[in-house]
């Protein structure tokens, strides 16, 4: 009988095990694992075909000390953490960057953090430690302090949208208003002449460029649209909508919402009020999360492919780690997925109903 099960855990090969069944030396074994020049084309590939049959994989902390890098990035996101976990746009993100970081034999670092200052001093202790290579900048805010913050740490780094101060960094971005336009006229084809919009953080751009696209359609169509603030959680979109459904006297007969999360719990809101969407109130969302096509009814939402974008940051952020001169890259515009929660405006405007007073 075997004694493997008392042997111990299996020692990982090293690169001088590859180079000595490969017959090469461990000089020649790095250059073929780092895709250096100087290997040809036979022996760089019996190289990695040796590499993989021995399930080589690198040493992460051997190849930070030899080459004083991480080899991983960083992403803080000064958001509360119900709301990261709840919002399906940063799963879908995440997933996208950790599809190209595997791919390289690096990880994510992320960290959620309630306040600015938190959020600067995470950086500066990223940067400190040597944790990461370059971080992610998500959530752009208005006059945005991060971004000389992160060059004067030294860090590279990616922004999520062009931010609204100067930035050496390179940008990879969704145009977001095409899509908010393409809502408005799809209410307005319906029949909708009083419209409402849950805005996220107003002091975030992104935000704030839905709420102008939004503003300007409904001017330029000559309906009404009025727009409430919140955060971007199922709370407080479950609180606006009440608000605007208290208003008998401009009681908007569609709603759209800066995300998925606060339109699924406007939909909450309003059928718990005795309301049937789309009948007597049409509702909208954005990010097309997969949760969007099978709730009922399925939820109108403009499409943005969020786990591409993660892995074009991804390969951005890898490519200027490296010292690659990076161009800005604009993703595919955003798009209209209409679905059955809009639908014909109401010939009669519904009643005010009684708040169902519960959290949404």
């Amino acid at each position: 009988m075997s004694d493997d099960k008392n042997a111990g855990p299996r020692r990982r090969p090293t690169i001088s095990d590859v180079a000595q069944r490969a017959g090469v030396s461990k000089g020649l074994v790095s250059f073929a694992l780092n895709d250096r020049p100087g290997v040809n084309v036979d022996t760089r590939e019996r190289i990695l075909r040796t590499a993989a049959e021995m399930g080589w994989t690198p040493d992460l902390r051997a190849r930070s000390l030899s080459t004083n890098r991480s080899f991983a990035l960083g992403m803080v996101l000064q958001r509360d953490t119900d709301i990261v976990a709840g919002d399906p746009f940063f799963p879908a993100f995440i997933a996208g960057v950790e599809r190209e970081l595997s791919e390289a034999g690096q990880v994510l670092v992320l960290a959620s953090v309630p306040d600015a200052a938190v959020e600067a001093e995470a950086y500066r202790k990223l940067a400190a430690d040597r944790r990461v290579d370059g971080v992610f900048l998500a959530d752009l805010r208005v006059g945005d302090e991060r971004i000389a913050l992160v060059e004067s740490l030294g860090l590279d780094a990616v922004t999520l949208g062009h931010p609204d101060v100067p930035s050496h960094f390179p940008a990879v971005s969704v145009d977001d208003i095409g899509g908010v336009v393409a809502t408005v006229e799809h209410l307005v084809e319906l029949g909708h002449r009083s419209l409402a919009h849950v805005s996220g953080s107003p002091d975030m751009l992104h935000a704030r460029s839905r709420r102008g696209a939004f503003e300007r359609a409904c001017a330029e169509h000559g309906v009404r649209g009025r727009v409430v603030d919140a955060d971007f959680s199922a709370r407080e979109g479950a609180e606006a909508t009440r608000a605007l459904l208290a208003d008998a006297a401009h009681r908007p007969t569609a709603i759209t919402y800066s995300n998925d999360l606060m339109a699924l719990a406007g939909v909450a809101v309003a059928q718990r009020q005795g309301l049937s969407v789309p009948r007597d109130l049409s509702i909208a969302g954005f990010d097309d999360s997969d949760l969007a096509r099978y709730v009922y009814p399925s939820l109108s939402s403009v499409a943005t492919d969020a786990v591409e974008w993660g892995s074009a940051a991804a390969r951005a952020l890898l490519a200027s780690v490296a010292h690659t001169v990076v161009e800005d890259v604009e993703l595919a515009p955003a798009r209209l997925v209409p679905r059955e929660s809009t639908g014909p405006a109401p010939r009669v405007h519904p009643s005010s109903a009684a708040s169902d007073g519960g959290s949404g």
